[in-house]
């Protein structure tokens, strides 16, 4: 099978086939380079995605990524960002080993096809010449043909005629033969011409005409071969990358298996544990014998012996509270001067509206637990030092991570010291390295840095073992808790006593019932009295002069030296006494509070 055998005559549709093939090794490449811009922009999209939900440095969303679940999801941000490099990877690779080649190989094919159709038009010329020629010679002998005829045929007529003189019959015979000379020279040189014409035409048909086309043939097969390579190719590209997209795969498959529930169960535990406890069940209180009711001992009054405040009834005023009232207990900001004598943006003085027991007790089971519940307020401002406005346990937790970064640094000093030692020693020995004493100022400077981060590290570690060493049992728990339910004062607490049902089921407030209840108050205060004061542990010193206008607080006075009973649990609350009869809460940071160490050990 040959095209210079079987199209011989098929250079034209030969020409327009061959530039066809080319006209789609062309569209092919367009095609790749289309591919490989998906491909980049794919990657482009897949790694701005991947960048876009990736945790923000020294932010809340890093902390979330401590759980399976987050962590997961980060692992497979990672794994897409190695996804989007293979598709990158298969752009590189096709536009290199695709689109360039067959560029190149284009330019090549367009410059042989140009040669070898160059060569069959030189051929066609060369066969058309030669065919114009024959042509030519033909026609010559024709015509010499015929005037040799007709001279002939003029000499016959001549020579027949006996009028015509001798001279112009010799005449016309001289014509005659000079005619069909001529004849005879076009007769030979047509058959000269024709034989050539003939072997022209023979080697143009039968050797260059085929030779050219074969050539054509050839040419094409290879762009043909080159196509079915590229295609294979640009399959290979994407099979290449297959196995490392496949451990791609993998790693977000083992990322999703390695989450574990439990564990972030537990993570959540650890975040937000406060360390208290429960409160306990409260007990009945049995009203149908408004003389003698008594005030429950459960854990939500404040037990004897663990600072239960002391109901105010008549003239006596030993600070208890009645349980289930509520006590605003605000948080004091740091004191902006040297003598801070209001708390800015500070309670007004409580006048609770009374309600019935029984509507407290609704609102406290249908209320949702709050962190100030448990004397842990949130404060306005910046964080103290010490993280006492955090619970217990969290308290502890952060403590514990300040002192591990202190302990982090401390180390890396102690490395940059050790460090400038060698160096200085190996200046000592080989003085012409460097000179000693210009490390002593470096050295000196690092000395004092480990110093000041261990007198942070102690201090940092003294409120830790603290935290750690008041963790409470049950015991203290309740204690603990007794700020959960902080009350009202004892004018609020007369009042929420006294609260009548009228006959229309509407309760009201007369001020007149409040003799009534005074007048029971020697009851009441006959079981108070039983219970003993809280010892007190310590004594402080007033720093600042702070006006206690919220129910439980005490007012203090600057310079005043007061009894400690109850010291600071975490909230940035200290309970004081200035005699038995008085005694509440009063902001630490305003006090400054010398424990006795046996009470402290104890």
């Amino acid at each position: 099978m040959s095209w210079g055998t079987e199209l011989w005559d098929q250079f034209d549709n030969l020409e327009k086939h061959t530039q066809w093939g080319i006209d789609i090794l062309e569209k092919y490449i367009k095609f790749v380079k289309e591919r490989t811009e998906i491909e980049l922009s794919y990657a482009k999209q897949l790694r701005n995605l991947s960048k876009k939900y990736q945790p923000k440095k020294n932010s809340k969303e890093e902390e979330e990524y401590r759980y399976t679940a987050c962590k997961a999801f980060l692992s497979t941000l990672n794994e897409m960002n190695d996804y989007a490099g293979q598709h990158e990877v298969i752009s590189e690779n096709m536009t290199s080993q695709i689109t360039v080649e067959l560029t190149r190989y284009v330019q090549d094919l367009k410059q042989e096809r140009k040669s070898h159709f160059h060569e069959g038009r030189k051929a066609q010329q060369h066969i058309e010449t030669c065919w114009k020629q024959l042509e030519s010679s033909k026609r010559r002998f024709e015509r010499d043909c015929k005037e040799a005829d007709r001279a002939q045929q003029y000499f016959e007529k001549m020579d027949a005629d006996i009028n015509v003189t001798k001279a112009d019959v010799e005449k016309a015979r001289q014509q005659a033969q000079t005619r069909h000379q001529m004849a005879e020279d076009s007769k030979a040189d047509y058959s000269l011409i024709l034989q050539k014409f003939n072997q022209e035409q023979r080697e143009y048909y039968y050797t260059h005409i085929p030779t050219i086309f074969q050539k054509i043939q050839e040419m094409e097969e290879r762009r043909i071969v080159r196509v079915g390579e590229s295609m294979k190719t640009y399959a290979e590209v994407d099979r290449q990358v297959i196995p490392i997209i496949g451990k791609c795969l993998d790693e977000i498959v083992k990322a999703a298996k390695s989450i574990d529930q439990k564990n972030d169960s537990q993570l959540v535990i650890e975040a937000y544990k406060s360390g208290f406890e429960p409160p306990g069940d409260i007990e009945f209180e049995d009203y149908t014998q408004p003389m003698k009711r008594t005030v429950s001992d459960n854990s939500l009054s404040n037990s004897r012996g663990e600072g239960k405040p002391e109901l105010k009834f008549g003239g006596k005023s030993k600070g208890k509270l009645w349980p289930f009232i509520k006590k605003n207990k605000p948080p004091p900001p740091p004191p902006a001067s040297a003598s801070p004598s209001a708390v800015p943006n500070g309670p007004q003085s409580p006048k609770q509206q009374k309600e019935p027991l029984s509507h407290r007790f609704n609102e406290f089971m249908t209320s949702k637990p709050k962190i100030h519940c448990f004397r842990s307020l949130k404060r306005g401002g910046a964080a103290p030092e010490d993280f006492s406005n955090l619970p217990p346990e969290q308290r502890r937790k952060k403590l514990q991570q300040k002192v591990d970064e202190l302990n982090k640094d401390i180390q890396k000093e102690m490395d940059q010291r050790d460090a400038i030692t060698k160096m200085k020693d190996v200046y000592l020995k080989n003085p012409q390295m460097g000179d000693p004493a210009s490390l002593d100022h470096k050295l000196t400077e690092v000395s004092q840095n480990i110093e000041k981060l261990r007198l942070e590290a102690q201090k940092f570690e003294a409120w830790l073992a603290e935290v750690e060493g008041r963790l409470p049992a049950r015991s203290d728990q309740a204690r603990r808790q007794s700020g959960m339910y902080d009350t009202q004062s004892p004018a609020t607490v007369n009042n929420c006593a006294q609260d009548r049902e009228s006959p229309d089921g509407s309760y009201t407030e007369e001020q007149s019932q409040e003799s009534e209840v005074k007048v029971l108050a020697t009851d009441f205060d006959d079981e108070f009295d039983d219970e003993e004061p809280l010892p007190a542990i310590g004594t402080c010193k007033a720093l600042y002069t702070f006006e206690g206008q919220n129910e439980g607080t005490i007012s203090v006075v600057e310079g005043e030296t007061l009894y400690v009973i109850e010291e600071d649990k975490g909230d940035g609350w200290t309970r004081i006494r200035r005699s038995e009869d008085e005694e509440g809460y009063v902001p630490t940071s305003y006090v400054e509070v010398y424990l006795d160490k046996n009470a402290k050990d104890s």
